[in-house]
This record gives structure tokens, sequence and C-alpha cells, in this order.
């Protein structure tokens, strides 16, 4: 298939610019798995879809403040540190800004000196393994210093940081939020597990490739960032139980979705795992572990079109796109939300 074949047209005035209050007031469309049927939802009442037995499988990563701004020690020039993805206990490749004032060598200043930064490799696509050093905790630093990097598409100053972490966020190193999980609040967590439904998390550290554009035109061609993920085996043994047992692996967002597809692709099974993936889910994928999917509205052309597509259909999803165009829901990270299921 061509990048082509998954654009569509959206206004610029449905992109989300800030959340809604609360979390779980966002609408949602119910999409049919298999007819493609539609229903329109808020999305509190993703509970009716749930039955005692079903298993919700949601990305417990939590963002960092990963943008900082500095100083180079030796002229004062000032620069911008994007942190992508952690290396080492010490170590991070970024993405630095403007690059010519952060070579090989170079060295930098935060936050008036509370963290420290020195240039150990320029890598081939220009991001940097930088070496970094802080007296105190480096992620308590962090938080001091730095900002939270939001999308491109998002130009508003967000008022509360926290609104662009899950509820659910406990494991630092993410880029980015997994978006989708951004619609739950803890009562309605508990409401879900009071139905029966077994609530357990896999970890996903998002990069910035999410947003990455698909340059190929033949989809085929396109070679996806890789990500860090952890599958617990509690999180391994639920999801068993629940398959055996008949019920049904409810995934929150592209992210889980990804993590689930590349351990059953790797082991023929879901068994506890941790690596990193670069797995390219687009149609003509056969799905191994999740059975319904919660999400989000998706960039035109993005691979993360690409991956619902192959889970409901090509078809399906341009259709259920232009319906929600046409009824003004809101798109991407802070806007309205998606459930594709058999049980609809």
């Amino acid at each position: 298939m061509k990048k082509s074949d998954f654009f569509y047209n959206l206004p610029e005035e449905l992109i989300a610019q800030t959340p809604v209050e609360p979390r779980d007031s966002s609408r949602l469309l119910v999409l049919g798995k298999k007819d493609g049927s539609i229903e329109h939802r808020i999305f509190r009442d993703i509970t009716d879809y749930f039955k005692p037995g079903d298993c919700l499988i949601l990305n417990n990563t939590k963002v960092l403040p990963a943008r900082i701004y500095g100083t180079r020690t030796d002229t004062g020039a000032t620069v911008e540190f994007l942190l992508l993805k952690r290396k080492s206990e010490t170590d991070w490749e970024v993405i630095a800004g403007p690059g010519k004032k952060a070579r090989e060598g170079h060295k930098f200043t935060f936050g008036d000196g509370l963290m420290n930064a020195e240039v150990l490799e320029v890598l081939p696509d220009g991001n940097r393994i930088v070496h970094f050093e802080c007296e105190k905790n480096f992620y308590e630093t962090l938080d001091k210093i730095g900002e939270m990097p939001l999308p491109h598409y998002i130009t508003h100053k967000l008022d509360n940081p926290e609104r662009y972490q899950t509820v659910y966020a406990q494991i630092n190193g993410s880029a980015a939020a997994p978006t989708a999980g951004l619609h739950f609040t803890p009562e309605l967590l508990d409401k879900i597990k009071k139905i029966g439904v077994r609530v357990s998390f896999v970890t996903l550290h998002v990069g910035l490739g999410t947003f990455r554009p698909v340059k190929a035109e033949n989809i085929e061609d396109h070679h996806m960032h890789s990500e860090h993920y952890s599958l617990p085996e509690e999180t391994a043994n639920i999801i068993n139980e629940t398959k055996k047992n008949g019920g049904t692996v409810f995934a929150v967002g592209t992210t889980c979705t990804r993590t689930l597809e590349s351990v059953a692709t790797k082991y023929g099974e879901i068994r506890a795992d941790e690596g990193d993936t670069d797995i390219f889910i687009y149609p003509g994928y056969e799905f191994k572990c999740v059975d319904s999917l919660i999400t989000n509205f998706h960039l035109p052309e993005s691979t993360l079109i690409m991956l619902v597509s192959a889970f409901c259909g090509y078809d399906n999803i341009m259709n259920a796109y232009k319906i929600a165009v046409a009824e003004k829901y809101r798109f991407f990270s802070f806007g309205d939300a998606m459930c594709i299921t058999d049980r609809i």
C-alpha cells in the first residue's frame, strides 16, 4: 500500500489544543471490528463494552520533562536538548539544537549548574549521545529544570503538565505520552475492576519517532524507530488466563499494542519479556494477542493510522475517520477516543 492511501482531510480547528475536563468526558467513537458499524458515546461509557473475565492492559510509562535549555561552557552559546532515550546510567540519546553548537567534546551547563553535560558522539541521523552529571538524583534535577515536550501540533501552553501524564504513569522514560490512556480516571478504572475486569500494565517508553512522518511512498520501505519495552510476568499471566477462559484482551493505545504484538511475534505466545522493538504494523498483519483496541485519532499518513487500519480493516477505518471529521470529533493527543471492538 501507498502512504497516500492513508491521507484524509482534517480541518485545523479539529486538532485539540487543550484536554477536556474531566478526563473521561471526552467523546468516544465505538467502531465494530468486523462490520465497521459505529456508535457515538462518551468515554466513561467504555464500561458498557467490558464483561467479567476480560483484561485491560495499560502502558504505565511516564513522560519526562525532557526539553532542557542551557549554555555551552566555553562560548556561552544557548542550546536546547531534547532527551530521547536513556543509553546507560549517565548517557542519553538527545536531539540538540542548533546542532552546530553541539559537536563531539563540547560541554554544557543547565539550570545554573544543576546539571552538566558533554557530547560524546554525533550519530548518523544527527542525534547526539550525551553524558550527563548532576549532584543530586538525575530525575529530580530534570523535574526542576526541564519542560514537558508537547507534540509539534499543540501550540497552546499547557497550564498543568500533569494533564500530559496518565493517572497511572509510573516509570520514567518517555519523550511523549501514551495518549489513549489520558482519558482514564482513577474512578473509571475502579468501576472497570468492579465489573470483573483485570487491569494490568506493560511499559513502552514512547520516542519522538512516533511523530516522525513516513517518507517512503511504498509503506513497506519505511523503517520504524526502536523503543524499549517491558512486559512483566504478572501481566503475561493475566493475558494468558484471559485468553484461556475466553475473555477479551483490551489494549489501551498503539504503544501497548506494539508491545504485546512484539512479544507474541517473537515467541509465538505471551510471556514476560524486556527488550527493544521496531515492529511496524500495517494492513496484512495478523494480530496474535490484542482483541479490542482503545485509541485516539491519529495523524494522516502516520504509522499509527496504518496500525489501526490493520486492526479493523482499511475501509472501516477511513470511513470512521471521515465520519469523525463530519461529526467534529477532536483529534490527536488531547482529542477524543475510539474503541475498536466486536461488542457493538
